[in-house]
């Protein structure tokens, strides 16, 4: 057992919600702005510092109306999400190995129970840190160490595995090992890469195998 300790983002990890999230990024800036933005411009910040951060670098001054309309639009879609491909089952397993499992995700908590009320998770998860339990946000290594510190574990025990950029560089700030997954779809391989995590997968299986 190489890692004890491992910790999970949410969206594009375990939940496979890339595909909503960029659904309510087009309804809120066409029915706010009156905009259609580039894929990649809505997807940017997605997994970062959060929602009111990825409102702000479409519109500073709009931030409260585009949020308000993303989340009446994004929430009922949870009613049909599904676990990225392999990664429930992977869950279990390291779970009846023995391993603490903890998630770190920029949704809000509320958010988060809407997933777990549809997918059977939330008893694998010894804690879960949302976006609005810290002043601070992924880059950070704030939501990460919060985790640690409720779980009584050092940081530089755990692996973090995570699909955008913002999970590496928080992984990182946090002396954890930093594992990328790219089944998320949400941030490509390359810029996965260019953070320098300390591995990238490509399945369930291959991170089972890394942990």
């Amino acid at each position: 057992m190489r890692f004890p300790v491992v910790l999970f983002d949410l969206d594009g990890t375990v939940i496979d919600s890339g595909a909503i999230i960029l659904a309510s990024m087009r309804h809120a800036a066409k029915e706010v702005l009156g905009a259609e933005p580039s894929d990649e411009l809505l997807m940017a910040a997605v997994g970062g510092p959060g929602l009111e951060a990825q409102m702000h670098a479409l519109a500073p001054d709009r931030v409260e109306e585009l949020v308000t309309v993303y989340r009446a639009h994004n929430e009922p879609l949870h009613d049909g999400l599904t676990c990225c491909v392999g990664v429930d089952g992977l869950l279990v397993r390291l779970k009846e190995e023995g391993r603490r499992l903890g998630l770190v995700t920029a949704k809000r908590r509320a958010t988060v129970e809407l997933a777990f009320n549809v997918l059977p998770l939330r008893e694998l998860f010894e804690t879960v840190v949302g976006g609005d339990e810290t002043a601070a946000h992924k880059p950070d290594p704030e939501p990460l160490l919060l985790a640690a510190e409720r779980m009584g574990v050092d940081p530089a025990t755990c692996a973090y595995v995570g699909d955008s950029p913002f999970d590496i560089r928080a992984a990182k700030a946090a002396r954890m090992y930093a594992i990328a997954v790219t089944w998320g779809r949400i941030h490509d391989r390359q810029k996965l890469a260019a953070e320098e995590p300390d591995a990238i997968v490509d399945t369930a299986e291959e991170l089972y195998d890394l942990l």
